[in-house]
């Protein structure tokens, strides 16, 4: 139970650095939130929260499968193993960060 809830954290950690990606590569909302723009106020928040969530279960998912595979075995549970595991953390979230922006900016996939 205690491992359960302490990937739920993590998950939740990838998910806010998927979110914050996604806020740097947009830019602040200068969209009116009055009138018709209402709309696209809303819809900036929407594209926001759904494609920094996809980008940070992505982050969650490589983050855990190596933690299970790898750093499980190597590390044990102490405050150095958990700056570990959160520098792994962010090392992932450029990683992911930089396959996104070079397949939407560069290839022009996405």
């Amino acid at each position: 139970m205690k491992q359960l809830v302490t990937y739920i954290v993590w998950m939740i950690l990838s998910l806010a650095l998927g979110i914050v990606y996604m806020r740097i590569l947009l830019g602040p909302n200068k969209v009116p939130s009055e009138g018709l723009w209402y709309l696209f106020h809303i819809f900036y928040n929407l594209g926001l929260l759904h494609i920094g969530a996809r980008i940070g279960g992505v982050i969650a998912l490589l983050f855990i499968i190596s933690d299970v595979f790898y750093l499980k075995k190597k590390l044990k549970n102490n405050i150095q193993a958990t700056l570990t595991r959160f520098m792994l953390l962010l090392g992932i979230a450029m990683i992911v960060g930089g396959v996104h922006y070079i397949l939407e900016k560069v290839v022009d996939v996405i």
